[in-house]
C-alpha cells in the first residue's frame, strides 16, 4: 500500500506510543526540505500503480540516514492491473527511512488511526501502526486490529496482508463473528471506479 512503503526491520515502536520515533528523528532537528500538499504518482509500463498525498512532507538528512516525515498525515492509493483503484491507506502520521549504507533498506511506517480499505473487496481494517515490507510486498502489524468485511467482523492482534490489502490474515483473533446467510439480491456498485479516472483529490 508506496514507491517504497512500510518495511520489516529497524523501527521498534510500541502500539499507541510513538514518542520514541519522534525522539529518534533529530538529525540536527531542522528539515533540509519541506513540501506542502505533496502529491506523487508511481507508474509501471505506463500504468498507474500508486499515488501518494500528504499535507506536509519534511526531509531530514545525515551521512548515513535519510528520513521523510509526514507529520500531518499520509494517504496512499494503489491500483490494480486494470487501472482500478483497489486499496486506500490513511494515517495521522508516517515516516520513510532510507539507510544510505544499505540502499535496499527502505522502511515505511504509518501510525495513528491507520485505516486500510480494499475498495473492490469491500474490506476495511483499523489499527494503530502498520509497516510495509517492500521486498515481500507485504503489509503487517503486531498491534490490535479490527477487520470489517461482507463476511463479518474480526478482531485480534497481529495482521499480515499483501500490499494491496488482499488476503488478510489475523494472527491472534478473538470475539469475532461471521455472516452465515447473505441476501443474494443485493447489487454492489463500485462507485469509486465507476466514475472513471482518478481526480487529484479523491
Amino acid at each position: 500500500m508506496l514507491a517504497s512503503v512500510f518495511a520489516l526491520a529497524s523501527i521498534v515502536v510500541s502500539c499507541g506510543d510513538h514518542l520514541g520515533e519522534a525522539d529518534m528523528l533529530d538529525l540536527s532537528s531542522t528539515p533540509v526540505q519541506s513540501i506542502e500538499n505533496m502529491f506523487t504518482v508511481q507508474t509501471k509500463n505506463g500504468k498507474v500503480e500508486m499515488r501518494i498525498e500528504a499535507p506536509l512532507m519534511q526531509t531530514y538528512d545525515s551521512d548515513t540516514l535519510k528520513i521523510d516525515r509526514f507529520p500531518k498525515g499520509l494517504s496512499v492509493y494503489t491500483y490494480n492491473d486494470a487501472g482500478e483503484l483497489e486499496s486506500i491507506v490513511f494515517s495521522d502520521d508516517a515516516t520513510h527511512k532510507v539507510d544510505k549504507r544499505r540502499h535496499k533498506d527502505d522502511t515505511w511506517s504509518a501510525f495513528g488511526n491507520v485505516m486500510i480499505h480494499n475498495v473492490i473487496k469491500r474490506e476495511s481494517m483499523e489499527t494503530d501502526t502498520i509497516y510495509w515490507d517492500e521486498s515481500k510486498n507485504e503489509i503487517y502489524t503486531d498491534c490490535y486490529v479490527k477487520m470489517y468485511s461482507p463476511d463479518g467482523f474480526m478482531q485480534g492482534y497481529g495482521m499480515r496482508a499483501d500490499d494491496h490489502a488482499r488476503n488478510s490474515i489475523l494472527r491472534k483473533p478473538f470475539n469475532s463473528y461471521g455472516v452465515t446467510e447473505k441476501d443474494s439480491t443485493i447489487v454492489v456498485i463500485d462507485s469509486v471506479n465507476f466514475i472513471g479516472a482518478f481526480p487529484k483529490n479523491l
